[in-house]
């Protein structure tokens, strides 16, 4: 399975992204997708995920309010809606899917096999 993330640029802080996710596979469904962050010295943090057949959706606790996790009908995007950014929103943001991650792991980075590639958001102030 391959995963395309797009979206990222330079965003003036209290400015909105969206990045995309897409897969190679003919579908998400059945999938749990996640968003990734990680800054340069730190480690991986979870962002949000969905669960594709369900549509409930999780976030990390620094973006609750701020982000949301979304699917298109089409079965093959998920976006992730980033507003109100602030300088520690700035990482490369990665989408990662699997379909056997159990709700408690759905915020563990190894629980996903897939990963696309990052995409950057940087947020100046």
């Amino acid at each position: 399975v391959q995963l395309q993330a797009s979206g990222g640029g330079l965003v003036q802080a209290g400015g909105s992204v969206r990045l995309s996710c897409t897969t190679s596979e003919h579908t998400f469904r059945g999938y749990t997708v996640g968003w990734f962050r990680q800054a340069p010295g730190k480690e991986r943090e979870f962002v949000a995920g969905i669960r594709w057949n369900s549509g409930f959706t999780y976030y990390g606790d620094s973006v609750k309010g701020r982000f949301t996790i979304s699917k298109d009908n089409a079965g093959k995007t998920v976006y992730l809606q980033m507003n109100g950014l602030i300088a520690e929103d700035t990482a490369s943001y990665y989408c990662a899917a699997d379909r056997g991650v159990i709700l408690s792991n759905i915020r563990n980075a190894h629980a996903y096999d897939y990963w696309g590639q990052g995409t950057q958001v940087t947020v100046s102030s």
